[in-house]
């Protein structure tokens, strides 16, 4: 009777059996579905790991006892670790290219931003604190590290709904955007052709990082871990001159900080956090975050259209969020559908990367603010 008293059956709660239910379903969307699964699945086995009674994985330290594993390897989320060290192997593995050849692009991925500070607004209204509103709004910026960086500065109680929020969109993308894409363009908008972008010099590609680092930092200093880390990424790829670099930043350090991120977000999903009224009022507004941003940067690619006699195909403006590169292949297929000799890839690739940066500005200005 002892033993039984003192397993984890014994003590399980309602909440538990709940949170280790939504786990599995988690597991199942991003192993048989392909949804994010190289995020999900760690975030999925962590809220599972957390929610079995007595474990203590997430224990501090105290009166001699040493605290659990997840607690340790937490800190590297809560103290905004994990996330810039995912945009340094990110700009290993980004190619600004495209923007480079079209900087006009840039003005797309500002555009679809919009919806991060229309949700922020939103949140607002309901009840939430700034710190928590921002937190939200972000999710409409469609990049997972950014929106967990901000939130683990801002308002870490809520991280683990905003990180699953954010990536849960992101995996969404596919089905989210088309239908804003076709409502908000024409016919005639969708099957304009594109001419093929110019070519990048090298000087130009090792030139960016170091440019666009200075400027944003000194404009906006609180964005210069996420935007300086991504820079170093970049530069670190663009110079040629450490190709082993390169490799290790774009394959096994990517891998390895996605799992520790991710295992340690789904580490602090416990049942009081989620069964409430307030994750679905964060879901809700991530949702209209996500939506506005893709409609606001797909409206700029209207007025780009008009402006330039009708040679921007409109739709790369959807790209304009940071989801990369799923929101650039949506663009894609949208345009083929409409004119099969049509291109948009590496166009849509501009405002895709463009977002990248402007996300991360976004969260910069929230955190200089609300901080």
């Amino acid at each position: 009777m002892e033993l039984w008293f003192m397993s984890g059956i014994a003590n399980m709660t309602y909440k538990e059996v709940v949170m280790i239910g939504l786990a599995c379903v988690f597991l199942f969307l991003a192993i048989r579905k392909g949804y994010e699964p190289y995020l999900l699945i760690p975030i999925a086995f962590g809220i599972l790991l957390v929610n079995l009674p007595l474990a203590g994985l997430m224990d501090p330290p105290l009166d001699g006892d040493p605290g659990g594993l997840l607690y340790y390897l937490f800190q590297g989320t809560d103290l905004g670790i994990y996330p810039p060290l995912i945009f340094l192997c990110l700009g290993a593995s980004t190619d600004f290219g495209p923007l480079l050849a079209n900087p006009k692009t840039l003005l797309l991925g500002g555009a679809a931003q919009f919806g991060i500070f229309v949700a922020f607004l939103g949140a607002l209204t309901l009840g939430m604190t700034p710190e928590e509103a921002a937190s939200i709004g972000i999710i409409g910026g469609a990049d997972g590290p950014t929106a967990i960086y901000l939130t683990t500065r801002l308002a870490g109680h809520i991280l683990p709904i905003i990180a699953l929020a954010a990536y849960s969109y992101m995996a969404l993308v596919p089905i989210i955007q088309p239908p804003i894409m076709r409502f908000l363009t024409t016919e005639e908008e969708r099957r304009v052709p594109m001419k093929q972008l110019r070519p990048v010099t090298k000087g130009e590609r090792i030139l960016f990082p170091i440019v666009t680092t200075l400027f944003v930092s000194l404009l906006v200093p609180s964005a210069t871990a996420l935007i300086g880390m991504l820079m170093l990424g970049n530069l670190i790829r663009e110079s040629g001159q450490v190709p082993k670099l390169t490799e290790t930043l774009q394959n096994a350090m990517m891998y390895i900080v996605t799992i520790l991120l991710g295992v340690t977000v789904g580490a602090k999903a416990t049942g009081e956090l989620f069964l409430s009224a307030t994750t679905l009022k964060i879901i809700v507004m991530g949702l209209i975050a996500f939506a506005i941003g893709t409609a606001v940067g797909v409206l700029m690619g209207k007025l780009m259209y008009k402006l330039s006699g009708g040679k921007i195909n409109p739709l790369i403006g959807a790209a304009g969020v940071s989801a990369v590169p799923m929101a650039a292949r949506v663009v894609q297929k949208e345009g083929i559908k409409y004119n099969p000799s049509n291109y948009l890839l590496m166009h849509a690739m501009g405002p895709n990367v463009a977002g990248v940066i402007g996300s991360a500005v976004a969260a910069g200005v929230l955190l200089s603010y609300f901080s």
